[in-house]
């Protein structure tokens, strides 16, 4: 059957509004991410305003695009699982804030989020690890430059999101193909 008309028009903005941005520390384009992203979900059988929000849940953090155009454009559902996991990276004073404090806020949101969103995170962070892995494994340590915080407060923070995702989602094969990445992250990173 192929995909629908909103799920183009949903790979069309992102594609747009990330047009710009590639991977950290890469010539890799960012829309590669977002795709990978909403497969996962498409592939584990999740709705399409899940597989949706898959592409479009960096464009808000990200890009800045107007959470109430997702909403116009995609509807309700998708908008709150893009709201759900779209950090709020600069203080009412335009400063930046400080990544744990981000995290943190992130993961607290992620206990409250809708079931969906949590799927999307688990996507977004299987798709960061593994990438990670393979990162580490043809670069080296020198990886770790590209990034915000050091190894183990990266590996900390991908080892929360995969125990609240297992929690909320319980033994959907999403979960434990997460919980598997990370793992093999953390085995990586003690070697």
């Amino acid at each position: 059957m192929g995909y629908s008309e909103r799920y183009e028009a949903a790979l069309i903005l992102a594609a747009r509004e990330h047009r710009a941005q590639n991977r950290k520390g890469t010539d890799i384009p960012y829309i590669t991410h977002l795709v990978h992203v909403s497969l996962i979900l498409a592939r584990y059988g999740f709705s399409e305003p899940v597989v949706i929000a898959g592409l479009l849940h960096d464009v808000v953090e990200d890009q800045g695009y107007p959470l109430a155009l997702v909403e116009a454009e995609f509807g309700a559902e998708v908008a709150e699982m893009v709201a759900a996991l779209s950090e709020q990276k600069r203080d009412d004073a335009g400063q930046r804030r400080p990544w744990l404090e981000r995290k943190v806020e992130g993961l607290e949101k992620l206990r409250r989020a809708s079931a969906g969103a949590v799927a999307v995170k688990a996507a977004d962070t299987l798709h960061n690890a593994r990438s990670l892995v393979a990162d580490l494994r043809s670069e080296g340590a020198g990886v770790w430059e590209r990034f915000n915080a050091g190894p183990s407060s990266s590996l900390w923070y991908y080892q929360s999101v995969a125990r609240i995702v297992r929690e909320r989602l319980g033994d959907h094969p999403l979960a434990i193909e997460l919980e598997e990445a990370v793992a093999a992250l953390a085995c990586l990173m003690e070697s």
